[in-house]
């Protein structure tokens, strides 16, 4: 189990958590079988603050969205040994009509590779446990890493976008044992220190490392030691 902190600030939502099920994207490909997602949510727990005609029928801009363009955090030490930051951030996609079109476009995705695929995304080797970290879905060219550099635990390296495979803006986050995500295999991770809301709940909880369940809001907090 690799430890790591989440990625960002502020409160997000969980999705296709593994603590619901595994593989938690419903296939083990790509180095899929332990991966999140997380969506960014206000202090209200939307993840976007207008709905009207076009949440119903129509795609939308993902500047309406609450984690469009928020800061991507390092989760831990390590090496930079992959980028890529050539993917539009497209339209984001809550209706039911808007989501038949795009579902019909996944094989074509897949022909077109990681980039179609993953949208911009980043790759961290992580020395401690010899894996490999990869944030998914990023802005077009907020990237500000290259590879070999070295990023430390809470380094800026991008900011959240709506690139590649992906119906609205989140963070897409899986620890692999290849820096390739079309050979990888998944590796099991925890996140350290957070709060946690649960779903349909006002309580929070402190968890000292874990994985968040299936819809329960986080927010990392300060790390009280080693």
């Amino acid at each position: 189990m690799v430890g790591i902190s989440l990625p960002f600030a502020g409160r997000w939502l969980a999705r296709n958590s593994p603590a619901r099920r595994v593989p938690s994207h419903g296939v083990d490909l790509f180095g899929e079988r332990y991966a999140i997602d997380f969506v960014g949510v206000d202090d209200r727990h939307r993840s976007a603050g207008t709905r009207d005609w076009r949440t119903l029928l129509a795609t939308e801009p993902p500047e309406r969205f609450v984690g469009f363009g928020r800061p991507v955090l390092a989760p831990d030490d390590g090496t930079v040994v992959h980028v890529h930051d050539a993917e539009p951030d497209h339209e984001a996609r809550r209706s039911q009509l808007a989501l038949v079109p795009y579902a019909l476009g996944q094989a074509g995705r897949l022909r077109r590779g990681a980039g179609a695929v993953a949208g911009n995304h980043v790759v961290v080797h992580l020395p401690v446990s010899g894996t490999f970290l990869l944030l998914a879905h990023l802005q077009q060219s907020s990237v500000r890493v290259v590879p070999g550099q070295e990023v430390v635990a809470g380094q800026e390296v991008a900011r959240w976008g709506n690139s590649g495979n992906s119906t609205q803006p989140h963070v897409h986050l899986q620890v692999m044992d290849r820096a390739d995500p079309f050979v990888t295999r998944g590796v099991p991770m925890s996140f350290r220190h957070f709060r946690e809301w649960p779903p349909r709940t006002r309580q929070s909880q402190v968890r000292e490392r874990g994985m968040p369940g299936e819809g329960a809001v986080v927010e990392p907090l300060p790390a009280t030691g080693p």
